[in-house]
């Protein structure tokens, strides 16, 4: 039986793609069972905290014959809700929006982006992949009839917090934000942050040190 979500600790949550993501790689090379050592081993995580995170969400494995990894394939993504599409709003068309929009794995994992917005008029009524570009206030008609609730924000910093204040206001309750800026939004609303420009200069720390 699964814990309450809330009683499941963050960093638990944030460990489950790197479970599957081993998964899936492990049987693209044709294995067909694990034990927790190899999948700690793979990950970088810990056997026992692995098997502690797994346990939140019910009983996995065979004791002295470790994971059938097909069944644990789709009991991850069944947690983390990718047995199903995931329609998605891209705001921002400029080079990273572009480059996003362009990019398959959304797709493979079951995220679609539907329908692209910005402020530029020189880039409205354009196609972007398989995307139209709308302006920005179109978003509530456009997603009235989609009902996407997940959003990615690739804007400067300036526009990001308006492109989130028109993605929640029309139903969107998940959003992927790809601005280097802090942003407020409602309990409810989850927000991850992907900053590049931060991960370079941690790096770049990484490599004055070394």
């Amino acid at each position: 039986m699964s814990a309450p979500p809330e009683k499941i600790p963050q960093p638990t949550i944030e460990r489950l793609s790197a479970y599957l993501q081993c998964v899936r790689l492990m049987r693209a090379q044709e294995s067909a069972t694990a034990s927790s050592s190899e999948i700690a081993r793979r990950t970088g995580i810990n056997a026992a905290q692995l098997r502690k995170d797994l346990s939140y969400f019910g009983e996995f494995g065979t004791p002295g014959l470790g994971y059938d990894l097909r069944a644990l394939e789709a009991h991850l993504s069944r947690i983390m809700g990718l047995d199903v599409e995931r329609d998605v709003l891209l705001v921002g068309a400029g080079n990273l929006g572009r480059a996003l929009s362009s990019y398959t794995g959304f797709g493979r994992r079951g995220f679609r982006i539907v329908a692209a917005f910005d402020v530029d008029e020189a880039k409205v009524g354009t196609a972007m992949g398989p995307v139209r570009v709308h302006h920005l206030r179109e978003l509530a008609a456009v997603n009235a009839e989609l009902g996407a609730e997940v959003g990615v924000v690739a804007v400067p910093a300036s526009a990001a917090q308006v492109a989130v204040d028109a993605l929640t206001a029309v139903g969107v309750r998940a959003i992927l934000n790809f601005a280097p800026v802090t942003l407020a939004a409602r309990p409810e609303i989850t927000v991850r942050n992907v900053d590049l420009t931060s991960q370079m200069e941690i790096l770049s720390y990484y490599l004055r040190s070394t």
